[in-house]
């Protein structure tokens, strides 16, 4: 893993001062980009030796769910001609990470079993922020082995108050 965070660095560096200016919009783009290379149809298309870089390049932006800019087409073909197609999802997660030191804030992924509603969403992501004394980019992912309650990891932080982390420490506390 760390070798892929290496080989990711300097893209996401370049990419962060080429687009200073502009960060929001590039940190969509970005975003949509390592979705698509995360398939593994197209990594298995990409590795084949008689497709090109172009035909690589073809059906990427064919299946991208946003406009490119002339500069997602420039930083795509880069990594695409470098052989870099499978490092793009650690370089969207350092480039998100640079984005996020500069405005100081961090995204938070909130699990819960049932799905929140907008306005306890609001709230949630009040609390949280005042919890971990920062700026939060919150999303939510459904877990329903979770039972209730929610878990929510903030860069290496957990918070864990689902029942199924209650019913792990009963089970050790019952057992101890």
């Amino acid at each position: 893993m760390a070798e892929l965070a290496t080989i990711a660095r300097p893209y996401a560096e370049a990419l962060f001062k080429a687009s200073s200016s502009d960060l929001n919009s590039a940190a969509v783009w970005v975003e949509a980009l390592q979705e698509i290379a995360k398939n593994p149809q197209l990594q298995q298309f990409s590795d084949n030796p008689n497709v090109t870089a172009v035909q690589v390049f073809d059906v990427i932006a064919g299946v991208a769910k946003v406009a490119l800019p002339e500069m997602a087409k420039n930083f795509l073909r880069t990594v695409i001609e470098n052989g870099r197609l499978s490092v793009l999802p650690e370089i969207a997660a350092q480039f998100q990470a640079l984005k996020n030191a500069q405005s100081g804030s961090a995204d938070a992924v909130v699990y819960s079993a049932f799905a929140i509603d907008s306005a306890a969403l609001a709230d949630l992501a009040a609390t949280l922020e005042k919890r971990f004394a920062r700026k939060l980019n919150v999303s939510v992912e459904l877990q329903p082995e979770l039972i209730g309650g929610i878990r929510v990891v903030v860069g290496d932080e957990v918070l864990d108050s689902s029942v199924k982390a209650r019913l792990e420490q009963m089970k050790v506390a019952l057992t101890a």
